[in-house]
């Protein structure tokens, strides 16, 4: 019995632990993955909380890894994390019965799970969590109070810290497809040999009163009958794509409206990508430090874009000739830059290197060695 409880305090315990950390290094992808629940339950109004609760359950799953690893309060721990994994499991659940959440985000972007897996590995830490909890009173600490004190301070420390870092630059690593290194224009291609989503298609007419429904291959005999009465049609997804783009929403547009993502993409030349996700969200002193990298593409003969889902108001508040400003989706750009906003040194469509906001001293090294280049 002590054996299989140690066991089962060591695989929930790394396995939190794991968890809140891949999520800690990238807590806004958490915020906008809860963001995507609350629209599907109509839950608009936490959405300005998002980010809270992203913070809090990262830091409380490394905090209750760590806890259970060396025995610290377990009991009030045991309750808590069987609270979360009930919880855990719920969500799991609807996201795969329902079919409305493509993934649940437990292990971020870094390792995208399927609503399946998902699933089972939150009914495997449920029963191991359940066996913890009814066994808690038999667990003792590894340590003296103030070493477990000591610990568990340092871990919620680490998490504070690291947290605040990833928010303020961007994350450890970069799991997103517009990642340093990575090609646009070949993240925006399916893979070779993917099959594309199947969909069965009825149509929906009214005769005689009667609403009737049929595919595009049962149309009935009397069709070409002027008495029938287009309603509608409906689709249902039979069978999903076996793969898709990884990029598949990238687009940005002059200020005219005119597609110009091919266009911006193919300069053979180092070029800058400031992508501002709005204006009213922004970091105060964007602004300034903008305009010293606009002073150093200049003097190097470097193209400056700012990509903005308001652009126009980005325009009015730099106020810089000889910038090119660029419409975009907000989500798109949330997604290619989790600070706002995000520098993008950029070569063709080969993403050379990014940084936030407040590494700009660090683009214009960049931008200075690419000078000399």
């Amino acid at each position: 019995m002590k054996a299989l409880l140690t066991i089962s305090r060591i695989i929930v315990g790394v396995l939190f632990i794991f968890s809140g950390l891949i999520k800690a290094n990238d807590p806004l992808g958490l915020s906008y993955k809860m963001q995507e629940f609350f629209e599907v339950w109509g839950m608009h109004f936490l959405n300005d909380y998002t980010l809270a609760f992203a913070l809090l359950m990262n830091g409380f799953e490394i905090v209750a890894g760590v806890a259970v690893l060396i025995g610290w309060r377990m009991r009030m721990f045991s309750w808590l994390l069987l609270w979360l994994i009930v919880f855990f499991t719920f969500l799991t659940g609807y996201a795969l019965f329902s079919g409305k959440i493509k993934t649940c985000g437990c292990f971020g972007d870094c390792i995208p799970l399927t609503p399946t897996h998902s699933f089972i590995k939150d009914l495997v830490l449920l029963v191991l969590i359940l066996f913890i909890f009814i066994y808690r009173n038999k667990i003792r600490p590894l340590f003296a109070n103030y070493i477990n004190g000591a610990i568990i301070s340092i871990a919620v420390l680490f998490c504070v810290v690291s947290q605040w870092y990833v928010l303020e630059h961007l994350p450890f690593i970069d799991c997103l497809p517009y990642k340093k290194g990575n090609n646009i224009v070949e993240q925006m291609k399916i893979p070779e040999g993917a099959v594309a989503d199947s969909f069965a298609i009825n149509f929906i007419y009214k005769k005689d009163g009667k609403q009737v429904k049929f595919d595009m291959n049962n149309f009935p005999d009397d069709f070409n009958d002027s008495t029938y009465e287009f309603i509608g049609r409906d689709q249902k997804l039979v069978r999903p794509a076996s793969a898709s783009a990884a990029i598949s929403d990238f687009s940005i547009s002059s200020l005219t409206g005119n597609d110009t993502t091919l266009a911006i993409l193919s300069q053979p030349n180092v070029y800058v990508l400031l992508f501002l996700k709005d204006v009213s969200s922004v970091e105060s002193n964007w602004s300034e430090n903008a305009k010293q990298v606009i002073q150093q593409c200049r003097e190097k003969n470097i193209p400056f874009f700012v990509v903005s889902a308001t652009a126009e108001d980005a325009q009015q508040a730099l106020q810089e000739p000889n910038v090119t400003f660029l419409r975009c989706d907000a989500t798109v750009i949330k997604t290619a830059a989790r600070v706002n906003p995000t520098y993008f040194v950029m070569q063709q469509a080969n993403v050379l290197a990014k940084f936030a906001n407040t590494d700009y001293d660090d683009v214009l090294k960049k931008l200075d060695e690419a000078g000399k280049k």
